[in-house]
């Protein structure tokens, strides 16, 4: 029989970003009843009985090289409109309590620490924070800044594959809400599957792409021919000056363009541009602009804009995402979880377009359900 009441803790790879601060500033905010969950597919009633942590069983920690206080970044994004106002105040509280359990990640400028060091180091402060709080599990997410791809003959880990070799030294489940390396090298996937333990990933799926994977199929399912399918991201933030490098921008688009593939048989003519517009802070907003042919060669277009809130969008989910792979682990489930596509834009397998996602993901809280 599962304990709902477990204490469960989430660790944070990114603890002091947007994403970060917002999910701990939301769950206090959901658990004390101020705000509703929205966006948060596990507190609907198709998860009912499945045994996931509650709420008000999740003890938050992480690692982050930035220093700035908790309660003082989420003032920072109160003044950008991202949290609403009075409740960075409401929740101070739970926002320092998470703040004490911040490490400082790595690797620093300059830090002399070789790689098994550096894991060594990041794995016994999981440890410790599992045991000073006597929880049940932990599990680390990945919620850092996008990171461009290693080059070929790189000799040291990117910071994802480290912050994902120390989840694994330290026996604790992994999401990778990033488009990062994490534990994709042939190393870590090894590891992980000797290691026993569930994980999910990667790059949270929270704009275009979410409509992407609902479009993509409509155009399947009803024979119509997609000869171009163009977008461009304007973004500021983190995000933005991230995604400013190409590198970095190439990595994320991989998980854009894989869904057309994946659901229309072949990849359409056209690329996503990404344009760092700082002055959007946390927001985004998406145009796709999607050229097709109907009956007898007629040409058509449809174009679509997203705008949102990027960090209000990401953090119900990794919310979701954290109670899902715990309870995975309890009840004894190992290696990748395709039944999490849904969250996710290039996922560890599964379909590609989002009902059959979200009826595999409703299928998995069926399986949680009956390992109760």
């Amino acid at each position: 029989m599962t304990d709902t009441h477990a204490r469960t803790g989430v660790w944070f790879a990114g603890a002091r970003g947007s994403v970060a601060t917002t999910a701990v500033a939301g769950c206090a905010a959901v658990r004390a009843g101020l705000h509703p969950a929205t966006g948060m597919v596990t507190e609907t009633p198709a998860f009912a009985g499945t045994g996931l942590p509650s709420l008000t069983a999740l003890v938050f920690g992480g690692h982050d090289t930035a220093s700035c206080p908790l309660p003082k970044r989420a003032e920072q994004l109160t003044g950008a409109g991202v949290l609403p106002h009075g409740l960075a105040a409401a929740v101070h509280a739970e926002l320092a309590a998470t703040d004490e359990e911040i490490r400082t990640g790595g690797p620093l400028p300059d830090d002399p620490r070789t790689d098994a060091e550096l894991v060594a180091d990041l794995a016994a402060d999981l440890v410790s924070f599992r045991d000073r709080h006597a929880l049940a599990r932990v599990v680390v997410v990945n919620v850092s800044s996008t990171e461009p791809p290693p080059a070929p003959d790189a000799e040291r880990l990117p910071p994802s594959s480290l912050y994902a070799a120390a989840a694994l030294r330290a026996g604790c489940p992994y999401v990778d809400f990033t488009p990062s390396t994490g534990l994709r090298t042939p190393d870590l996937t090894a590891a992980a599957t000797a290691a026993g333990l569930p994980h999910a990933g990667r790059d949270g799926k929270t704009g275009q792409t979410l409509l992407r994977s609902v479009l993509a199929p409509m155009f399947a399912q009803r024979a119509l021919d997609v000869r171009a399918w163009s977008g461009t991201n304007l973004l500021g933030g983190g995000d933005g000056a991230t995604l400013a490098d190409p590198a970095a921008a190439a990595a994320k688009n991989a998980g854009k363009e894989r869904v057309l593939a994946d659901t229309l048989g072949h990849r359409p003519e056209g690329r996503v541009h990404i344009d760092d517009v700082p002055a959007l802070g946390d927001w985004k907003t998406a145009w796709d602009h999607i050229a097709f042919d109907g009956f007898l060669g007629s040409r058509m277009v449809l174009q679509t804009i997203w705008q949102g809130c990027d960090s209000a969008l990401a953090a119900p989910l990794v919310l979701d995402l954290a109670r899902l792979v715990a309870r995975a682990h309890e009840a004894g489930l190992s290696g990748p979880l395709p039944q999490l596509g849904f969250y996710f834009k290039d996922p560890d397998g599964g379909p590609a377009g989002l009902a059959e996602q979200y009826a595999a993901l409703l299928a998995f809280a069926d399986r949680l359900r009956e390992a109760r």
